[in-house]
């Protein structure tokens, strides 16, 4: 009995000294700044810094080989953090957030076809591209809203996305599913866009929907700082956008929206928005 008990204690303590040896041997080391950064990012892993995780972002941060600007939801205030980690200056990049350059939900633009399909804007696309007859249009059918780590996307019951200036942290993620590259990345002080992606002709616009650009540079003509008109397509000129929203009146198909005072129709950030506005007159 002696010898067994002697038996599997000297066994044990081979095993330990061996486990020992081997956690030596192959340990893999970790530059403790790695750490420090993990715990400083947001911990999304939504991929927005060109890494699969943050432990990617970590380890490529310490290596040099990127830059700290690469973390859309961590903002400013992350950047400033890593910056004290790695002892650099910090130099937070403008942020921006996502907008979906279309109002032409399945009533204000018309179909080609009744998709019956995968539930994904790409299958959609594929099949006589799309069923929108506008070439740019929104599919509406929610790609981008499931990619979203941070449910910044919504989809109205007519079938638009739209995406929450508030939630929208610009991992970019909406736009690599896209088809129709219908959503762009703005300046989040920028609250007047242009809602549409068609650079058809107004004349052929106009027959498939109700609400988007025909290209008759009546904004130019009232702010010309603020619009340039490219492809039949008005676009706001962002670095002088201070006056766009004096457009929007004079806009014959009111494809120019100011975020600022709602949303797209049929949004519910539009009566979130109008509901904020009250509380602030109040």
């Amino acid at each position: 009995m002696l010898a067994a008990i002697l038996s599997l204690g000297c066994i044990g303590m081979i095993a330990a000294i061996a486990l020992g040896f081997a956690a030596k041997k192959f340990a893999v080391y970790v530059d403790p700044r790695e750490l420090a950064i993990l715990e400083a990012l947001p911990g999304a892993n939504c991929g927005a810094c060109g890494f699969p995780g943050c432990a990617g972002y970590a380890k490529a941060l310490v290596a040099g080989s990127i830059d700290l600007n690469q973390c859309p939801p961590g903002g400013a205030d992350v950047v400033a953090k890593l910056a004290h980690i790695l002892g650099f200056e910090a130099s937070a990049a403008a942020r921006e957030i996502a907008v979906v350059l279309c109002q032409g939900d399945n009533r204000k633009a018309q179909l080609k076809y009744h998709y019956l399909g995968l539930e994904d804007c790409t299958a959609a696309q594929r099949i006589a591209d799309g069923p929108k007859v506008c070439p740019g249009g929104c599919l509406g059918l929610a790609s981008c809203q499931r990619v979203c780590p941070f449910d910044a996307i919504e989809m109205t019951a007519d079938g638009l996305a739209v995406i929450s200036r508030e939630k929208c942290t610009g991992c970019r993620k909406c736009i690599a599913v896209c088809p129709r590259k219908v959503i762009r990345m703005t300046p989040s002080e920028a609250t007047v866009h242009v809602l549409c992606n068609s650079h058809d002709k107004g004349a052929l616009v106009r027959k498939y929907c109700q609400i988007g650009c025909i290209g008759c540079n009546i904004c130019l003509k009232t702010v010309p700082d603020a619009y340039k008109i490219e492809n039949f397509l008005a676009e706001v000129v962002y670095e002088h956008d201070a006056e766009a929203n004096e457009a929007l009146p004079k806009c014959p198909t009111k494809c120019i929206r100011d975020f600022a005072t709602g949303y797209p129709e049929g949004s519910t950030q539009l009566l979130a928005s109008a509901s904020s506005m009250t509380g602030r007159q109040k």
